[in-house]
């Protein structure tokens, strides 16, 4: 199933402050990530009661086609770091692992998307669920798809929403390949081709990232979407009732945020930084809304870039971000600490 394209996890890169090494009160992430490789059958995971699997896809080749700032591919490794240090506030029935990572080099993006959707299924297998580290935002199609062929063991007309968290609409036509802007159009042939509904949310769009055409194309497609200015200048409720009305349409939903989505102020290491983008606080209250509704069943975050990022503040946000993905999903199986 993986090539020399997987490598599994380094654990050098888990490296941080230790304030005990017997109370698990006092532990931090580094202390309890475990390995994972997916080229084993991995029989001891039959009895976790709540697992997580980062796997990282270390490829920006998509931004590359899409004339974008490259240097996305180090963001697994950027965000591993930032991850290290957090503190498990979760009951130990919560397993960590590091699947370790995907790699674009001397094959095709489109080798590489399917080397990630066979990650994802395999992670879905084993019961845990993927939180999958960008990368440029090509990252969606392989995530998507590892989800799209994990459904379809049990039913043929799987029913997936997906909510996107991005200043763009990524819909652009592909008749030179597939890139970081053209993902969600790619999914929709995906769903025609197969019959399948399709379901996409866009949060946080930019009139000034995306043309007249992708607005008539996302009508034509039927995309429901909030524009970053109604997020910012109405009360939040508004998106609130949307996503209410989305979750209750979708058997599960998959969740992919763009760092561009966020103010350069809070994300600067993106490749295109949006001045007027959104507050962490106001995507971290819609997210963990979704993740209460229990219909979640992946995870990405896209487009952080080291070379650009200043003081690892966007790695710092994605490792936050993270963090309240395991711990509202921890939460709602009871299996968070009160303190």
């Amino acid at each position: 199933m993986f090539n020399t394209n997987y490598k599994p996890m380094d654990k050098s890169l888990w490296q941080g402050r230790t304030d005990s090494e017997s109370n698990f009160d006092a532990f931090r992430w580094h202390q309890w990530v475990k390995p994972l490789d997916l080229r084993e059958n991995n029989p001891h995971l039959a009895n976790v009661k709540l697992g997580f699997a980062f796997i990282g896809f270390c490829c920006d080749e998509g931004v590359k086609r899409n004339r974008g700032r490259i240097g996305a591919a180090n963001g697994p490794q950027g965000i591993r770091k930032e991850l290290s240090n957090l503190p498990c506030v979760f009951t130990k029935e919560v397993e960590l692992f590091d699947a370790g990572n995907i790699y674009c080099e001397n094959i095709t993006l489109e080798e590489a998307q399917a080397l990630l959707s066979k990650a994802v299924k395999k992670i879905l297998n084993l019961k845990l669920f993927p939180i999958i580290l960008g990368g440029g935002h090509e990252t969606t199609l392989g995530n998507y798809n590892g989800v799209l062929n994990h459904l379809s063991q049990n039913t043929s007309r799987p029913n997936i929403g997906i909510i996107n968290f991005d200043a763009h609409f990524d819909l652009r036509p592909y008749p030179n390949g597939g890139s970081s802007g053209t993902m969600f159009r790619q999914i929709s042939d995906i769903c025609k081709n197969r019959d399948l509904k399709y379901s996409y949310l866009c949060l946080g769009v930019q009139k000034h990232c995306n043309t007249v055409d992708l607005f008539k194309t996302a009508n034509k497609l039927g995309v429901d979407y909030v524009l970053a200015k109604d997020i910012v200048d109405h009360d939040s409720w508004d998106t609130l009732e949307k996503l209410e009305r989305f979750i209750k349409l979708q058997d599960r939903i998959y969740i992919t945020i763009c760092s561009d989505v966020f103010s350069s102020s809070f994300a600067p290491g993106v490749s295109a930084a949006q001045p007027l983008g959104l507050d962490p606080e106001s995507v971290l209250k819609f997210l963990k809304y979704i993740m209460r509704s229990n219909k979640v069943i992946s995870f990405d975050i896209a487009e952080v870039s080291p070379r650009f990022d200043q003081d690892n503040t966007t790695a710092n946000l994605a490792s936050i971000i993270i963090f309240s993905v395991v711990n509202t999903i921890a939460q709602v199986h009871n299996l968070c600490d009160e303190y």
